[in-house]
């Protein structure tokens, strides 16, 4: 018997379960189909592990800078597998949550994988359901080289269940998760190699950004190795060999983990039957509306290979969910001026236009203001990093275009910005922001 619903969510993620949850909210019949535990990657392989995790290796730096303010410390050490043990009974209790908000909103929730058998209906787990309009919210997974060896490598999955830290370690790529795992491990007494195919990291993001971040990893002791492109991975006697297409070796490494990007989970989705396009490399096509070639039919978050972001799978999912239930006509998300943060040590924050793609679109009316400093926390301590500012504007009016930050507390003051330029701020409306002191916020209303 074939089981009829208003909107049928494939994919309990952050995507999946927020359009889901807003269509109940507006009174519609839900399906959420998810054979993994509820919260996608975000949940419990991806930010909040991630934070965590940040968060402890932010503290291993607080120690060592604890001693130039005073304190008489003996660190004897980390508890990894103690920290990985809380680490997952944190996740599992998020995993609980979602299960129980989705009870009481009346949402079945079907732990099944899920296969299209028609434009309308769904197969999962032997049942057969019908749905009015369906959401593909099936997210992504880590990709992995196709290289001889490559499955002696991890990837960023398997790094969250590891009960025992790897001493050498060595992280291909230079994206969010290379750097940001990198980071992490250097911090808590790894010995870290980070291996790039090209000569910087994060090289989507400002150069001012790149730049003092390869110099913060070097600070770290994190070596760093451009040009190398990974072409076989081996076991030796002291441990993995890693070799690259220039024809180098590196190691011997006690773990080798792929960060080289992610390709979208559609491949069982069978979307073909519904007749869903994708792209060529498996992405679901959609409008800006998260409409796909089928009208009934939206995709949202990873699987889009847009903005691949937690908040913008929620965003998108809730507000998919607003216009179709809700009567909100023209309701979608805007792509542009999505903020993000890099939690790196230290971390990124960055907002709007690099300053190269402005001058690609706006030539010479761009005007850019940087500042670089020691932050005052770090007045007093051996270690001097310093924290980078760009603000980049253009017209006559100095409209600000893009808002860069690399340095502590760059993560949580990036959101209050966002909301400025998001609403067209100039410079001078920084300028007539009266400044917050000590802070190193303050130096984004007094650049000059």
């Amino acid at each position: 018997m074939t089981e009829q619903f208003d909107l049928i969510t494939i994919g309990g993620g952050s995507g999946g379960l927020a359009a889901a949850q807003r269509a109940a909210e507006y009174g519609a019949k839900v399906a959420l189909i998810e054979p993994a535990p509820l919260g996608g990657t975000c949940v419990n392989v991806g930010c909040v592990p991630k934070k965590i995790t940040f968060n402890a290796a932010s503290l291993a730096h607080a120690l060592d800078d604890a001693r130039d303010y005073g304190f008489d410390l003996v660190v004897k050490g980390h508890d990894w597998a103690g920290f990985v043990a809380k680490r997952s009974a944190y996740v599992q209790r998020l995993n609980g949550i979602y299960e129980r908000n989705l009870a009481k909103k009346g949402i079945a929730h079907i732990a099944a994988r899920a296969r299209f058998t028609g434009p309308h209906t769904v197969e999962a787990g032997g049942r057969v359901l019908s749905g009015r309009h369906i959401v593909v919210a099936t997210g992504g997974r880590p990709s992995v080289p196709q290289i001889p060896g490559r499955e002696l490598g991890y990837v960023s999955d398997d790094f969250f269940g590891l009960t025992t830290r790897p001493q050498r370690v060595a992280i291909v790529g230079s994206g969010y998760i290379a750097v940001e795992f990198g980071g992490a491990l250097r911090a808590l007494g790894s010995e870290v190699t980070l291996l790039a195919r090209h000569d910087s990291v994060l090289r989507h993001f400002d150069e001012y950004l790149q730049q003092g971040l390869l110099r913060a990893l070097a600070e770290d002791g994190i070596r760093f190795v451009g040009h190398a492109t990974p072409s076989a991975l081996a076991r030796g006697k002291d441990g993995l060999e890693l070799s690259t297409a220039d024809g180098r070796s590196h190691g011997p490494f006690d773990a080798v983990f792929w960060a080289i990007g992610r390709e979208p989970c559609t491949a069982d989705l069978d979307l073909t039957a519904a007749g869903v396009l994708t792209d060529a490399q498996g992405f679901v096509t959609t409008d800006g509306f998260q409409v796909t070639n089928v009208p009934h039919i939206y995709a949202v978050g990873d699987v889009t290979g847009r903005d691949a972001l937690t908040p913008v799978a929620i965003a998108a999912g809730r507000r998919t969910a607003d216009r179709v239930f809700g009567g909100m006509a023209g309701r979608h998300l805007d792509y542009a001026n999505i903020p993000t943060v890099i939690f790196s040590h230290p971390p990124i924050g960055t907002c709007g236009l690099s300053e190269a793609v402005a001058r690609e679109r706006f030539g010479a009316a761009v005007k850019v203001y940087t500042a670089e400093f020691v932050p005052l926390y770090n007045g007093i301590t051996d270690h001097k990093p310093k924290t980078r500012m760009k603000l980049v504007t253009a017209g006559a009016e100095g409209k600000v275009l893009g808002c860069h930050i690399i340095g502590p507390g760059a993560d949580e003051m990036l959101q209050g910005f966002a909301v400025a330029i998001r609403m067209g701020a100039t410079k001078r409306d920084f300028d007539d922001t009266v400044a917050i002191h000590p802070t190193a916020s303050e130096e984004l209303v007094t650049m000059r």
